[in-house]
């Protein structure tokens, strides 16, 4: 299925590692003009020698005061993957400050903070635009250690980064809606990079989570990136608001 994706341009943050990584080899690979951020110098360095012609950005999205340096005259952006992310997993009675603060700045107020950029570019140009925002399927199923990466944690919390991550995407897709902007959310699974093949390898840690999904296995790099691309693509064209499960029937479950 053509998706249409050649010489537009796309911003993918967590872009050097993972599915951020993927997205941006499969963008490139489509023909789209890719700008990957990341905060660690190696990754792009890396991504660079595999994707020629990338603009790679060297930035640490908690920074707000960074990030509007780095990605203030980025240029015209059509497309935005919010991929950025960190799981600071505690169990909730020993959840502390700085764990939440860290993980409030990049799961929600990063994607805030890019989306503006990339929004007003958008508006002010006068042209359409997608963004896709990375979340979890920890952001509606309970699941221990999680607290702050996605369920609500405590009365005094507004609510876990990928639970508000999914709210927020339903507020920015009503609020762009009139500029032609979609906003869309891709909920996975465990997801097979390196980081979740070391974590998830284990069959006495992975069964528990296997038996709750009906296809009994976790998801491949591709899979996500699949429901990204479709969803930064025209073929979603009618798409926006959605919060998207590649989590093999998790929820369903």
């Amino acid at each position: 299925m053509e998706l249409g994706l050649a010489g537009r341009r796309a911003l993918v943050t967590g872009a050097g590692k993972g599915i951020g990584r993927g997205t941006v080899q499969a963008l490139h690979a489509a023909g789209a003009r890719v700008v990957a951020v990341s905060r660690t110098q190696a990754d792009l360095d890396s991504l660079l020698r595999e994707c020629p012609g990338i603009d790679p950005v060297c930035v640490d999205l908690s920074d707000w005061e960074a990030t509007e340096r780095a990605l203030g005259n980025v240029g015209p952006v059509d497309l935005l993957v919010n991929n950025a992310g960190v799981a600071l997993l505690q169990p909730f009675l020993e959840i502390t400050k700085e764990a939440f603060d860290r993980s409030f700045e990049v799961n929600l107020r990063a994607v805030i903070q890019v989306s503006k950029i990339v929004a007003r570019g958008l508006i002010a140009r006068g042209v359409p635009g997608a963004i896709v925002n990375i979340s979890s399927q920890a952001s509606q199923r309970a699941i221990t250690n999680h607290s702050v990466y996605s369920s609500l944690a405590s009365p005094s919390f507004t609510g876990a980064t990928k639970g508000a991550l999914d709210m927020l995407t339903k507020a920015m897709a009503l609020e762009l809606g009139p500029h032609k902007i979609r906003v869309n959310a891709v909920n996975p699974t465990v997801v097979m990079t390196a980081m979740g093949r070391a974590n998830w390898l284990d069959p006495q840690k992975a069964k528990p989570m296997l038996d709750r999904i009906p296809l009994g296995k976790f998801a491949e790099v591709e899979h996500v990136v699949d429901a990204i691309l479709f969803l930064l693509s025209d073929r979603s064209g009618m798409t926006t608001g959605s919060i998207v499960p590649v989590d093999g029937g998790f929820w369903a479950s």
